[in-house]
């Protein structure tokens, strides 16, 4: 299928940066669809790329060959209870996008034998620079693997799970980890201003210090750890600092960290199904 038609039930920051990153790799915007409640937002977002809009999900649930799942994961049970019918009458594939809702939760909700695949974008993905774990069930053939993979490859690198419990290590490492490296910078930043550099050159060369890092590690063929010895000098400065971060247990805070994060993120999806049919 070429030119899938796909729907996305809300038009929120995700949304709308996924059909910007479709649209920029070639997407025709009359193949896109979206509805939202908020009625302002959803006219602005198609008088900005040309999309259709539908003020009825289950009329757009109707004309899918796709269909994004786009709101928070907090009403998803009641939107997804409500489409049931429309997705079992015109058997679209599911994306969601919804954080910690397990596929068969969803898949009950939906009334069941549907092709879905379960995604974990992360923040970055609002400037197509995200992380994005995929998990697809059964149901999901191959050629709907590759529709979800280059719906959410519009917005960032993709990576395929197959054990869906692998989920809440992506919802702990890429999910949560913009916020871990924000906190690294924020105590740079705050650390060079008590050494007495002014918080503007503080801030710029935290930060041009952290994106040239990130570059030079997606960009070689050579692990971080080789990259890090290369720039540490027996008896140098780097080499004190390094010293200093392992001394204070720097691996196994962020060891602690990651492993609290994914319990939070299977306790949240335990929440999250609190009916059973």
């Amino acid at each position: 299928m070429n030119n899938p038609t796909i729907a996305f039930i809300g038009a929120g920051n995700m949304a709308t940066a996924l059909i910007s990153g479709l649209i920029a790799d070639g997407t025709r915007p009359q193949t896109l669809i979206a509805t939202d409640p908020d009625g302002e937002r959803l006219q602005a977002l198609a008088e900005r790329t040309g999309i259709r809009t539908e003020q009825d999900n289950a009329a757009a649930v109707a004309q899918a060959d796709v269909l994004v799942m786009a709101v928070k994961p907090q009403v998803l049970e009641a939107v997804a209870r409500d489409l049931a019918e429309a997705v079992q009458a015109h058997r679209p594939l599911v994306l969601s996008i919804a954080a910690g809702v397990q596929s068969d939760t969803l898949e009950r909700w939906l009334g069941g034998q549907v092709a879905l695949v379960r995604s974990m974008p992360n923040t970055p993905a609002m400037l197509q620079v995200g992380a994005t774990g995929l998990y697809a069930t059964a149901d999901v053939n191959a050629e709907q693997r590759d529709q979800a993979e280059t719906i959410m490859r519009a917005v960032g690198l993709t990576i395929w799970v197959e054990d869906e419990g692998l989920m809440d290590a992506v919802t702990a490492l890429s999910g949560s980890g913009p916020a871990y490296l924000f906190l690294v910078i924020e105590a740079m930043e705050s650390a060079a201003i008590e050494l007495g550099l002014p918080a503007d050159t503080a801030r710029l060369l935290t930060l041009q210090t952290a994106l040239g890092a990130a570059r030079m590690a997606m960009e070689s063929h050579e692990d971080p750890a080789t990259l890090r010895q290369r720039v540490t000098s027996p008896g140098g400065t780097t080499e004190q600092a390094l010293e200093q971060l392992e001394k204070d247990g720097l691996r196994d805070l962020f060891r602690r960290a990651l492993a609290a994060a994914r319990d939070r993120s299977r306790e949240l999806s335990r929440q999250l199904d609190t009916t059973q049919d």
